[in-house]
This record gives C-alpha cells, sequence and structure tokens, in this order.
C-alpha cells in the first residue's frame, strides 16, 4: 500500500501524482497527515514537496517505522527529495518492480525537561529566543563534563544534518553512513570551542543553561520548544528511513554543490542570503511570499533574485494555480 502526502499548495500537481499511481493500478491512499493511517509491513509513504515536506512526514510518523520516498515538485532534487515529479512514473515501475532500497538513517531522541519530543532527522539546536543574545551552557557526554560554553547556541546534528544547518554554522560534512553525531557551537567567545564528533551511542546533556532571554530547542527547524533546566540527547531506537531508487542517490556530488554554494555565498549581498534561507526552509514561493516572510522591502527583493537567478542559484516558474505570478525555488 503506497500512502501519499500531497501538497496542499496545488490541485493540479495533487490530481496529477494520483493519475499516474492510479496508471500502475497500484493501491493507495492519499492523505493530508501520514499521523492518519495505520501501517503494515511493506507500506511506503510517498511525500510530494521539498525536503521540509519531507522532515514535516517524519514528524507525522513518529516512531513508526515506515519508508519514504520524497518527490520533489520542481526539477531540482533535494538531500530528502528522491526524484523531480517528472521521474514518477520511473519511480512507481521500480517500486511495483522492488526495485529499491532501504536507507536507514540515524535520528535523535530529544527530552527537554523531562519531556519527550518528536525524534530530530536533522538536528536540535539550542539558542535564546531573542537573536545577537548570549547563551550559557555545560556540554556534558556520557557523564563527562565536555566544556562550559558562551556562545549564540549549540547544535546536535545527525550525519544526515550535517550537510544542513551544522553545516552552515562551520560543522564538518558527514558521509550519512557514518555512526555520529556532531556538535557545533555557533559563534562561541571561547577560539578553542571547536565542532565534536562523538559515537553516535552518546549521551549528550545539555543544562546549566542561562541567558538573559528564554531559551528554546528548535528540532528540524520547525518545532520549538522553551527549555527551563536541561536537554537530553541520544539515539533513537527507529531511524528515519528513505527510499532510495536505481541510480539516484547522489549525496556526495549534492555535498560538493554545498561547498561550491558557500563560496558563492560569499559574494553576494546579505539581503540575497536571506531569500536562499528563506527557500530552504519554506520551500518554494512566490515574490509576494517571499516579501512577506522576509519583510524586505519590493524593490530589494526584486534586485536580489534577479542577482541569484542571474548566478543560477534560484530558478523560477509560472505558479500552476495563477499563471500571472512566477514561483521561485532554489537551483
Amino acid at each position: 500500500m503506497l500512502y501519499v502526502r500531497l501538497p496542499g499548495r496545488s490541485e493540479k500537481l495533487a490530481s496529477e501524482v494520483c493519475s499516474a499511481i492510479e496508471a500502475f493500478n497500484m493501491e493507495y491512499r492519499p492523505l493530508k497527515s501520514l499521523a492518519d493511517a495505520e501501517y503494515m509491513d511493506g507500506d511506503i509513504a510517498i511525500v510530494v514537496g521539498t525536503d521540509s515536506d519531507v522532515l514535516k512526514a517524519f514528524h507525522e510518523l513518529g516512531s513508526r517505522c515506515v519508508p519514504v520516498l520524497g518527490i520533489c515538485e520542481t526539477e531540482t532534487r533535494g538531500f530528502l527529495t528522491e526524484i523531480s515529479i517528472k521521474d514518477l512514473p520511473q519511480a512507481l515501475e521500480n517500486l511495483q518492480k522492488k526495485r529499491y532500497v532501504i536507507e536507514e538513517n540515524v535520528r535523535l531522541s530529544v527530552s527537554v525537561d523531562d519531556k519527550n519530543l518528536l525524534p530530530a532527522v536533522n538536528e536540535a539546536a539550542i539558542f535564546p529566543s531573542k537573536s545577537a543574545t548570549i547563551m550559557e551552557y555545560t556540554l556534558t557526554v556520557d557523564d563527562e563534563i565536555v566544556w562550559r560554553d558562551y556562545s549564540d547556541g549549540v547544535i546536535i546534528s545527525t550525519p544526515l544534518g550535517s550537510s544542513a544547518y551544522a553545516l552552515s554554522a562551520g560543522g564538518p560534512m558527514v558521509v550519512h553512513k557514518a555512526k555520529v553525531f556532531v556538535i557545533v557551537p555557533v559563534n562561541s567567545l571561547d577560539v578553542t570551542r571547536r565542532p565534536l564528533v562523538i559515537p553516535d551511542d552518546s549521551k549528550v546533556l545539555i543544562n546549566g543553561i542561562h541567558s538573559r532571554v528564554r531559551c528554546e530547542v528548535v528540532i528540524d527547524g520547525t518545532i520549538r520548544l522553551k527549555v527551563d533546566n536541561r536537554i537530553c540527547i541520544k539515539k533513537h531506537e527507529v531511524p528515519a528511513r528513505l527510499v532510495r531508487l536505481p541510480g539516484s542517490s547522489y549525496v556526495l556530488e549534492k555535498m560538493v554543490k554545498k561547498v561550491q554554494l558557500a563560496e558563492e555565498l560569499l559574494k553576494i549581498p546579505p539581503s540575497a542570503k536571506l531569500i536562499l534561507k528563506t527557500l530552504e526552509y519554506e520551500g518554494p514561493l512566490t515574490h509576494r511570499e517571499l516579501v512577506r516572510k522576509t519583510m524586505l522591502p519590493d524593490r530589494t527583493m526584486r534586485q536580489a533574485l534577479a542577482l541569484l537567478i542571474g548566478k543560477g542559484m534560484v530558478k523560477r516558474k509560472p505558479l500552476l494555480r495563477d499563471a500571472r505570478q512566477k514561483l521561485y525555488y532554489i537551483a
């Protein structure tokens, strides 16, 4: 059985996906949330959208061990979206003929003040709720204090998440099969505080947290919760399972592109960087939606988008529900 999490943004795209599945006479059930189903062995969840949609899908699944196939609605695949929408028929044929493998990626089990949160696929980040505010904390690994730090925050990342927020904060890129976690202090006042790689069977404790404002833990950039005393992090018993199709996994190639993108980012203005980061977390957006989310002036937005399109870092296409508007997405 295929359980299909369809994008709410486009009825036309949802209809296209359902029609493609029906053409292969495959049993499926469309869902608004993957939490709304009972799963059996052999079931697969299909998520149409961006990497952010795939992360939300894993949060909806919680501790259920269901493999997920991410399908990008644009021609540009991400780390979690395995194929583009134009390759859907070939992907369905591969699924039907069992030509795929299941890649298991470790997740983080996060407990905040003894309250368990949904497992993290990419990272758990601890920051003050107000930017440009220093946070004081103690890092303990396997009951041994590693450091007491003063910084903007700290990120604990899985190998899969090492190419996301942790990389932006100066962390290393880690091959997904590595059995490690990465701890990245963000803008520490102590220059000796460097990214730390630890075994993934370690138990991490962040406590002694103090700041002028309240501090929060952010799971995969989407779930936020206030922290009063401590955060405990360890390996979750259920991995994030991704469906990988023949010839479609190109993790190392994407890592190289990340490095090239980082070099390009040094040459563009802050407004363009803000647009890129917004598109990375929110997925494809229209000009109007970008203005609302970034709060940039309309003229600045147009200039920054023109620069990003000229450098090939952002692409655009007509919006299906309104051809007068353009949808912008990361290339």
